[in-house]
Order: structure tokens, then sequence, then C-alpha cells
């Protein structure tokens, strides 16, 4: 079981940016401190929701500030980015890292982002593929050349190569580990034909996450890829983790600090096209993910991570961490999963 965070550097109602910044960081030190497995860092832009506006910035800060944990990206949204810079960045953190660090890509929403940046919406309704798999080029092999219908550009060396990790072999020295975001069947066939992990997001329950797994392992097989490929595939299950010692605790600080923050960020979020867009209610998602997730004492934090993994054969966890929003409150949350938790799950 590979327990990390999930970093949204959200801003809660009465803070400003810098506040939620700060936390992000924090909250990665402790995660380190406390014997957690990643940290894995969201990226939006022009809303309160999440203030990072580049998971790979940040990654390369807390690259330098941890030794041995594992920094993500989740996600690096691919409509916003030219896939060979990204490629680029995810090469050079991966080396100097010494092969700490994971690139999650997906394909993000149909926000204004798109318009501010220039991909427009075609780049998110239908330019994902082209994207991802010039991105694996480039951290794949030695010279790439654009040839899709977005990117086109003649043969270039590409510099660094992501498989040049001066500690190889393993499985780190081939290159940055890359994920991607699924949210749809037809992304996860996307995935799965690449044999490439996914990240499931925590508004999804067991049952969800279980199909989407089985439907992966399908596609992958029919793709032509080998049994232990298949098996082995080390996707990431996305949720919220709030430690109380009494049973109800928990779920009482979430929902009282959660929907505030919720209403806030998600409100904010504009269409690029102005199609209708169904809001969640913030005090019921809350509930929804209290109920779903490690939010409890530790002993039923550890039984529902457990449940989890047994029902998606999901192992790896990346748990929201900050939802008090209180500082002092998050680093105190990620102490106690590495200290009241993690034990129980050996």
């Amino acid at each position: 079981m590979r327990i990390g965070t999930f970093v949204l550097a959200a801003q809660f109602p009465g803070q400003g940016p810098g506040e939620a910044l700060h936390r992000a960081v924090r909250s990665t030190e402790a995660a380190e401190e406390s014997g957690l497995d990643s940290v894995w860092l969201a990226e939006h832009h022009f809303v309160p929701y999440g203030v990072c506006p580049s998971a790979t910035t940040l990654a390369a800060l807390l690259l330098g500030r941890t030794l041995r944990i594992r920094v993500g990206t989740a996600v690096s949204v691919l409509p916003n980015h030219h896939p060979v810079a990204l490629a680029e960045q995810a090469a050079l953190l991966h080396l100097t890292s010494g092969g700490r660090f994971s690139l999650g890509v997906g394909r993000g929403g149909p926000w204004v982002d798109l318009e501010v940046f220039g991909g427009g919406l075609d780049a998110y309704e239908n330019g994902f593929p082209e994207a991802l798999d010039l991105v694996l080029d480039w951290l794949r092999e030695p010279r790439v050349a654009g040839r899709g219908e977005r990117f086109g550009f003649r043969e270039v060396a590409v510099v660094p190569r992501a498989d040049e990790l001066l500690e190889g072999p393993g499985p780190d020295a081939s290159g940055p580990e890359t994920v991607v975001a699924c949210t749809s069947p037809r992304t996860v066939r996307l995935a799965a034909a690449r044999a490439l992990p996914m990240l499931l997001g925590m508004h999804c329950g067991d049952e969800e996450k279980a199909e989407m797994v089985a439907l992966w392992r399908t596609a992958a097989r029919e793709a032509g890829h080998p049994p232990e490929v298949v098996a082995g595939a080390a996707h990431v299950s996305a949720g919220v983790a709030q430690i109380a010692d009494g049973a109800g605790d928990a779920t009482e600080l979430l929902v009282k600090t959660m929907p505030g923050w919720l209403r806030q960020g998600l409100d904010a979020h504009v269409t690029v096209d102005g199609r209708h867009r169904v809001m969640r209610d913030p005090v019921a998602y809350t509930e929804l993910l209290c109920g779903l997730h490690p939010v409890g004492t530790p002993r039923l934090a550890a039984d529902r991570l457990a449940a989890t993994a047994e029902r998606t054969g999901i192992t790896r966890f990346a748990l929201l961490v900050e939802g008090s929003g209180d500082l002092a409150a998050t680093e105190e949350n990620v102490r106690r999963l590495g200290a009241d938790v993690l034990p129980l799950l050996t």
C-alpha cells in the first residue's frame, strides 16, 4: 500500500493565495517527514479552487526541498501546454531528482483557459491523443518529429534524454512515470492502449473505480500488452483523508470547512463556449466524499483504504489532506496518516 497526498493549494474563504501555497509546501515537507510515499500536485488557472498554475514548477521546488518522497502532477493539463515543452520539463525533473518525478496528464475541462492559452476547444475535445503521444515519444525516443494535425515540425534531437538517469538500471532509468487522469471510458481505453496507469478522481466510489480498472485491463489485453504489464499497472486512486479520534469528528470538521471552499472555487470556473454547467451542492458533495474515503478514526481510515484496494485492485492513493483549510491542522492530519494509519496497513 502506497499512501500519498493530493495537494490542490486550495484557497479557502478569507485566505490569500500565498497562504494556500505555503500550506502546500509545508504539507509536502510534513508528508516526507511522516513516511508517506508521494505528493501529487494539481494545476488550475484563474480560480481559488486551486491556486497553483504550474504543477511542474511547484514540483521542481518540492523536489528540491525533499530527499525521498515522489512528487507528481495531478495533473498537467495537456491542452494548455505544448507537449514538447511539458515533456522537456518532465525529463529535466526526472533526471535532476534521481527519478522521483511522475508526470500526470489530463484533458482538463472546457474552461476559459483554452482561450487564454490559445489551445482552443478542439484541443480539449479532440487533441488529447495526439498531444499525449507526442509527450510519450519525447520521453522515449532520441529524435522526434511532429507529424500530427495540430503539431507539425521537423525532426529534432531530444535533449536531455529522459532515459539517461545515472542511477539506472531500474524502472526509473527509462524515463519518468506517466499517468493519465481518466473520467470516461474513452480516456480509459486511450490509457490502456498505451499501457499507462490511470489516476481516478475522488468523486468516484469503489464500484465505479473497479469498473474502470476492469475496462482498462480488457482494453490493455486487446492492445496486445503482456499479462505481467496488465497485472502490474500501478493505478492511483484520489480521495480525501481526515483523521480524528472521534468517529464523527473528522466528518464534522470537513462539513464545516470544505463547502465554503468548494462553493467559492467551483463557482469561479468559466466555460470557454458558454455551455451550461451543472454545479454540485457543496455540502452534499462534502458529505459524499466523507462517506467514500478515509475520513474518521485511524482504524476506520485504514479499513476504508484496505477495502478500496480489495475491491478495485488499486494500492496507490493520493489523498486530499488540506480539507480543514488550516495549516497546523493540515500538518497534524499528515502526521497522523503516517503515524497512526500507515502501521495498520502493513
